[in-house]
């Protein structure tokens, strides 16, 4: 029994996909693009974190039940 749906193995099953399923990938990949664009802005925008506490605690003895 030979499965109808393609396998995304080789570029040519993307030229398979019709109608809503291909309208689904390029939905994906345009997303994903998107949310890439989103934080790569943000990530310019505020650059490094120089705010950030410093720690000095250290750990004596941890206590055994």
């Amino acid at each position: 029994m030979k499965d109808n749906e393609p396998t995304l193995r080789g570029i040519e099953d993307y030229n398979t996909l019709k109608g809503p399923k291909k309208r689904v990938v390029w939905a994906v990949i345009i997303s994903g693009l998107l949310i890439g664009a989103i934080f790569f802005a943000a990530k310019t925008y505020y650059g490094n974190v120089n705010d950030s506490l410093p720690l000095h605690d250290a750990i004596g003895k941890v206590p055994l039940k």
